[in-house]
C-alpha cells in the first residue's frame, strides 16, 4: 500500500482541478474550508467560492438556486450538519425537484477530531438514503474520493459524499473506475463476506487476514455507493459464502448494515452480524480510542467474524 492520504485531501485538490476544466462549479463553505480543505478552491477561485458562514439551511438554498442557473454547486460542512440540520432544505430544495447540487458532508462518523457526540454524524447515511432521488457514497481512500468527485460532477442530480477526515491506505487499484451502484470485491472468500465503507474497510481487511488464522476465509466487499446499493454482488455472496457480516462507522440501524439486510430479505436470505454503532451516541477521544471503545478495531472485528462463523 502506498502512502496514506486523507479522503478530504483529496477532495480539496481534486475540486481544483476540476473547477480549472469547468467554469460552472462552485463551492460554498459553511465556515469550515480549513477542515474540509475546500481552501484550496478558495486560494484558486475566489469568485467561484461562496462563504454563508454557518448557516447551513441557508448554504442548501443558495445552492439549490445557483444549479438551477446551470452551476454545479458543492455545498461543505461537517456531515452532523449536511444530514440533521439541513434535512427538510435537502429534501424539498434539492432532491424534490432533483437539481443537480452536490452536498459535501466532511469529518463523519465517530472520527471527528475530538470534537464529540454533538459532531459526529452517526445517522446521516439514513437521513440521506431515505430521500427520494438522493444517491449516497462514502469513498475509501483518496484515488476513489478523486473518481467519485469527477462522477458528481458529471451526474445530473443530487448526490451526497460522505468524506472521510483521516489519512487512508490506497485500498482500490489506481486504474480505478467508479461506477454507480457497482461495488468492489477487495479479497475473495468462501466462508463469510465482510462488507465495509469508508474508514473502516482497513480494519476489515486486517480482520479478514486475522480470522484467516483460524480457518475462516472471508470475501471482502468495499460498498462505496450506499445508494443505489450493488444488489447484484450482495446476492452473489449470499449465494456464495452463505454469511454477510457489514462493518461501517454508523449507527446499525438505517446505515450500510441495514441497506444489505434489506437486499438479502428480499433477495436471498441468509444470516447477517451487523457491526457498528449499536444505536447510543459517541464519545469524544482520537479515532482509536473510539474504535475501542464502540469495538471497531480489526481483533474487535475479527472476534465478532469467528463467533458468527462458529455459531
Amino acid at each position: 500500500m502506498s502512502d496514506r492520504i486523507a479522503p478530504r485531501e483529496a477532495f480539496g485538490k481534486t475540486l481544483v482541478r476540476l473547477g480549472e476544466e469547468n467554469p460552472n462549479i462552485v463551492v460554498l463553505d459553511a465556515d469550515l474550508a480549513p477542515s474540509t480543505k475546500t481552501s484550496y478552491f478558495r486560494e484558486s477561485f475566489p469568485q467561484r467560492f461562496i462563504p454563508v458562514g454557518i448557516a447551513e439551511q441557508n448554504m442548501i438554498g443558495i445552492a439549490a438556486g445557483l444549479s438551477t442557473l446551470g452551476f454545479i454547486p458543492f455545498a461543505t460542512t461537517f456531515a452532523c450538519f449536511a444530514s440533521r440540520r439541513v434535512c427538510d432544505q435537502v429534501t424539498v430544495s434539492c432532491a424534490y425537484p432533483r437539481l443537480n447540487v452536490k452536498i459535501v458532508g466532511g469529518y463523519v462518523g465517530l472520527f471527528v477530531g475530538k470534537n464529540g457526540a454533538t459532531h459526529q454524524a452517526l445517522e446521516d447515511i439514513a437521513i440521506m438514503r431515505s430521500i427520494a432521488n438522493m444517491v449516497v457514497i462514502e469513498p475509501v481512500d483518496a484515488t476513489e474520493t478523486e473518481r467519485v468527485i469527477e462522477f458528481a460532477c458529471n451526474y445530473d442530480g443530487p448526490v451526497y459524499l460522505r468524506i472521510g477526515r483521516d489519512p487512508m491506505p490506497q485500498i482500490v487499484p489506481q486504474d480505478y473506475k467508479f461506477q454507480l451502484g457497482r461495488a468492489l470485491v477487495l479479497r475473495e472468500g468462501k466462508d463469510v463476506t465482510l462488507i465495509s465503507s469508508g474508514a473502516m474497510v482497513e480494519d476489515t481487511l486486517k480482520a479478514a487476514s486475522l480470522v484467516e488464522k483460524e480457518g475462516i476465509d472471508a470475501r471482502v466487499i468495499n460498498m462505496s455507493c450506499i445508494k443505489p446499493v450493488d444488489e447484484e454482488i450482495i446476492v452473489k455472496a449470499a449465494e456464495e459464502t452463505g454469511r454477510i457480516v457489514t462493518v461501517e462507522n454508523h449507527n446499525i440501524i438505517g446505515g450500510l448494515g441495514s441497506a444489505v439486510c434489506e437486499v438479502v430479505a428480499e433477495r436471498y436470505p441468509v444470516r447477517i452480524k451487523r457491526i457498528g454503532i449499536r444505536d447510543v451516541f459517541g464519545k469524544s477521544g482520537t479515532n482509536e480510542e473510539m474504535k475501542a471503545k464502540f469495538k471497531l478495531r480489526a481483533e474487535d472485528i475479527a472476534k465478532e467474524v469467528i463467533n458468527f462463523v462458529g455459531r
